[in-house]
């Protein structure tokens, strides 16, 4: 391992690349402590520090603690993620969305365009929510100060266009690490965002009442939930194909033998997101009237360990899992483009059977994969409210997992490129 990490440095321009992706990195966390004009950086830290608003802590996970800083950077990568979902959801109900997404490259670079529209539309939108109720005191509740003192609309509007503008930027960073640097640049935007909240709240544990203790249990519940994402990413069930031979003029081409990869989570961590974002709603209605009785009753029903809530939750990512999935494998397209190929699986009958038992299969694999996300999103959510660290720790079972899987591929895609140099690689 030690001299694959040295060997990934030793060539040149695989050197460049980590080097590259590491800069961008560590200005997106710059861009995260640096405060957006208008926003009293003193003010913010008082009312961060007296803030119970619990909604808001996906988040400010996933903007690095940005958005609670009303940072350059305070929205984070979230507009770009739920517009790419918005993009790819949109191929289910306009038809014209899959009619791009079947064109290649032309019709990708038309959908990452529209994506990218999308994302400064909702960055204008979050940011414009954003800064008004944080003017308006109902962001940060109960707070003697306010975040943004000069609150007159010229001071607004410049705060919302450069909270957008930052949205563009860290879109941009993305890009530009999925194109000069090593993995996918947004994937590994999001880890830097969960892994420098980790210190954080590890210190934060250490700190209280029996911190050793909580502090070494919720170590081996990471440990543990690493081992099983990463058993559970690399399982794949490999369908056989065989092609026919053919021939082609003067030549024989097929018969090659191959598999289809299917793995247990085709979903990834979409199910969880998505879950998690319903789930906030509720929450975040109850915030805006604390005292009314139903708010009351509401924020009692959906608190992190009332077993209503835990059962919504199972269910939603279960739904997800089944619905995502349906849109990223399209059993009906693997199976003709098998067929226009001369591919067929042994003892299936290219077509329409071949469509229906795909769909079997990927059907079989969903249901231990839905039940693997559930697993791993509420057992660590469980134990920190038993150990009453809710308030403590800002992740959870799906920030490791989003942490982990994005390793993951990042090692992958450096192994890939020391192999094609011929050298040994990490995962060899």
């Amino acid at each position: 391992m030690l001299s694959a990490f040295a060997h990934a440095f030793r060539v040149t321009d695989l050197r460049k690349k980590l080097l590259f992706t590491l800069a961008i990195m560590a200005i997106y966390r710059f861009g995260s402590f640096v405060p957006a004009p208008g926003v009293d950086y003193g003010n913010v830290q008082q009312c961060v520090a007296g803030s119970q608003n619990s909604f808001l802590g996906m988040i400010n996970l996933f903007s690095g603690g940005g958005l609670l800083q009303l940072s350059v950077f305070a929205l984070g990568i979230m507009p770009y993620i739920t517009a790419s979902i918005i993009i790819q959801l949109m191929r289910v109900v306009i038809p014209r969305f899959e009619d791009l997404h079947k064109e290649g490259q032309a019709g990708q670079a038309k959908l990452t365009q529209y994506t990218r529209y999308l994302t400064i539309f909702l960055g204008v939108l979050q940011s414009t929510v954003m800064v008004t109720t944080a003017a308006n005191g109902l962001l940060f509740q109960g707070c003697p100060v306010n975040p943004i003192p000069n609150a007159g609309p010229a001071s607004l509007l410049l705060t919302i266009l450069t909270m957008t503008a930052g949205t563009g930027l860290i879109m941009w960073l993305g890009e530009l690490i999925s194109e000069k640097g090593i993995g996918n640049g947004m994937s590994l935007l999001i880890f830097t965002s969960i892994a420098a909240s980790f210190p954080i709240g590890l210190g934060t544990v250490f700190g209280l009442e029996n911190g050793i203790v909580k502090l070494l249990v919720i170590l081996a519940v990471i440990l543990i939930i690493t081992l099983a994402v990463v058993f559970v990413e690399q399982c794949q069930r490999r369908i056989p194909v065989q092609y026919a031979k053919r021939m082609v003029g003067r030549r024989l081409y097929g018969g090659s033998s191959t598999y289809i990869p299917m793995k247990i989570n085709l979903a990834g961590v979409i199910p969880v997101i998505f879950a998690s974002s319903i789930m906030q709603l509720p929450v975040m209605i109850s915030e805006f009237n604390k005292t009314a009785p139903w708010a009351v009753t509401l924020a009692q029903y959906f608190s992190p360990s009332h077993p209503l809530r835990l059962t919504v939750y199972t269910l939603l990512i279960i739904f997800f899992a089944f619905f995502y999935t349906s849109i990223t494998f399209n059993p009906e397209e693997v199976a003709d483009n098998m067929k226009r190929y001369g591919g067929f699986i042994p003892g299936i009958r290219a077509g329409r059977p071949t469509a229906e038992y795909l769909n079997y299969v990927m059907t079989r694999i969903t249901a231990p994969g839905a039940l693997y996300l559930a697993i791993v999103a509420l057992v660590p959510e469980i134990l920190f409210a038993m150990m009453g660290l809710n308030q403590a720790m800002p992740w959870g079972g799906t920030s490791i997992m989003i942490m982990v899987g994005v390793a993951l591929q990042t090692v992958k895609d450096i192994d890939s490129q020391l192999q094609q140099r011929h050298y040994e690689g990490f995962l060899s």
